[in-house]
Parts: structure tokens; sequence; C-alpha cells
């Protein structure tokens, strides 16, 4: 009996953390779907690995906000969906989803990890379809 509780309590002090990190993959997602950069960069780590088409490179946090604004600026969002989340090795989480952009549509990846209680983006990647 005492195992079974055991059990019981470990998977209950579990379930913050899975909903705290669905949480982090829609606020990540709602704020690509408003276009707003600020939005999306609050939940940078300190450095960001950022690609947009076949440039990828590693960006301080204030870089990467630069980055992604110049991206919306040249890409007007109209919409973004999140098609699959899902988790890997290490307690990372990542979603890909469907950004509808004025010149055409995006597959938006990105991953989060828990650092100090935190999930931030580590990555966060923009494929034209």
């Amino acid at each position: 009996m005492k195992r079974f509780k055991n059990t019981v309590l470990l998977l209950l002090a579990m379930v913050p953390v899975a909903l705290a990190a669905a949480d982090i993959l829609d606020s990540v997602g709602s704020s690509i779907g408003s276009g707003n950069a600020a939005s999306v960069a609050q939940y940078f780590d300190a450095t960001v690995d950022i690609t947009i088409g076949d440039k990828e490179s590693m960006y301080s946090k204030s870089q990467a906000q630069i980055v992604v604004q110049d991206f919306f600026a040249k890409n007007p969002v109209k919409s973004f969906g999140i098609n699959h989340r899902g988790s890997s090795a290490g307690g990372k989480q990542f979603g890909i989803g469907t950004l509808v952009t004025g010149t055409g549509q995006y597959r938006v990846y990105y991953l989060v990890m828990q650092k100090g209680g935190a999930y931030l983006v580590q990555e966060m990647r923009f494929e034209k379809q």
C-alpha cells in the first residue's frame, strides 16, 4: 500500500510540470500568431538558435528579438496554428506549427527546455513551405 501511495504522489507531482510545458508551447504559439517579436522574445533563453530559411545562427536574446522582428516585418503574420507537440530526451518540449503570412506559409519549429524553474525557448526555425 505504501508503494502505491508513493507512486501516486510521484505522478501527481509530475502533473504541474507537464501542464507548465503545455502552457509554454501554447504561449509561444500565441505570441508567434500575434506577430509580436517582443512577445515571442520574452520566452527566449539568454542565447537562442534561430533559423530562417537556410540562414542559421546563435543569437543573444536581444539580437534574436531583432531577427524575429525583421522576419515578421518582411512576412506580415496572418495566423499560426500548432500542428504537433511533443517531448524529447532531457525534458525538452517542442511545438511544430504552420505560420500563414502575407508572403506564404512557413513551418515553424520551436524547442523549449526547463531552466531554473522556467521553460525557455532554445531554438526556433522558420522554413518556407
